[in-house]
């Protein structure tokens, strides 16, 4: 059986630890075929075109597709706290404070990766909250953003720990609001598949499952061992820029925990409050618990 996957250039997801470690996938009952896009939007657009059967994406813009009627449903959690405001244009940080309005208000502008990724909903949050009418720029992705901060375009990025590695490395910038203290517990990304998928394939998508925790395990205990082996297919970073952005916020983890759940669903209130959907939905609409509870029954790793 063939299952294809939609996935990101993220480079803590585990599809980046399977593509650059391809030996992991041995003997699986399954064949991959890996689909790259550059925002989780047009990971659901794949969706909807019967393009993919699974994918690696954010929960937010998974539940925008589910609310034009593409039947998803995450089974299984990735990583949490994965949106990350850095800048080297601001002297204020949590370091320094902690209030994040004073500190985002210096900024004129804010980039940040894809309408309706999670970086995009949790920047909407910020500046509703604090009243602020900072311009947000979109990019389709997240080496936009970069290019448009080194020219100056954009006071500040909000988006992976990545995008904050590359604007510390070559934008002399620093974290500016840790992971933890924006939406703490955040979905960062999770696996979503077609509910008829699931449907037709469970025994697939458990063996699926299994590998992908595996694959966090990697990331989380040995980020040294893979670092080397994702710098190398990626091919315009190296070992350093990923181990350092792998520990940015290394909560890396396949089960969907109730903290996971309750943020989402909060998360999915305020979509609706900000106009990114129409209508609330309910946990059993956006999980399915059946196959990541069997496989991880213990304690989450986050």
């Amino acid at each position: 059986m063939l299952i294809r996957i939609g996935h990101l250039s993220t480079l803590y997801h585990t599809s980046m630890v399977f593509l650059s470690r391809p030996s992991l996938l041995e003997g699986l009952s399954f064949q991959t075929e890996w689909k790259l896009f550059g925002t989780g939007p047009a990971i659901v657009d794949a969706f909807s075109r019967d393009e993919i059967d699974l994918a690696y994406i954010g929960l937010p813009p998974a539940i925008i597709g589910m609310d034009r009627g593409i039947p998803l449903v995450c089974i299984g959690g990735g990583h949490i706290e994965g949106t990350v405001l850095a800048s080297s244009r601001q002297s204020l940080s949590f370091e320094e404070t902690d209030d994040l309005c004073s500190v985002i208000s210096g900024f004129r502008s804010i980039g940040v990766p894809g309408r309706g990724s999670i970086h995009d909903l949790i920047l909407s949050d910020m500046l509703q909250r604090c009243n602020l009418k900072t311009e947000v720029i979109n990019f389709r992705w997240a080496d936009e953003a970069l290019e448009a901060y080194l020219k100056g375009s954009i006071d500040a990025a909000i988006g992976t720990p990545a995008l904050a590695q590359a604007i510390i490395e070559y934008g002399e910038g620093k974290i500016i609001w840790q992971p933890s203290g924006l939406w703490p517990n955040n979905p960062s990304y999770g696996i979503l598949v077609k509910k008829d998928f699931l449907d037709k394939a469970p025994e697939v998508l458990r063996e699926f499952l299994r590998l992908h925790e595996e694959g966090t395990n990697i990331l989380r205990d040995t980020p040294e061992e893979i670092a080397g082996d994702i710098a190398r297919t990626m091919g315009f970073v190296d070992r350093d820029f990923v181990l350092k952005s792998i520990g940015i916020s290394p909560r890396y983890c396949a089960s969907i925990t109730d903290e996971y759940i309750s943020c989402t669903m909060v998360l999915s209130r305020r979509m609706l409050e900000l106009g990114y959907i129409g209508r609330e939905f309910t946990e059993d609409e956006v999980f399915d618990l059946r196959l990541i509870r069997e496989i991880h029954p213990g304690n989450a790793h986050y």
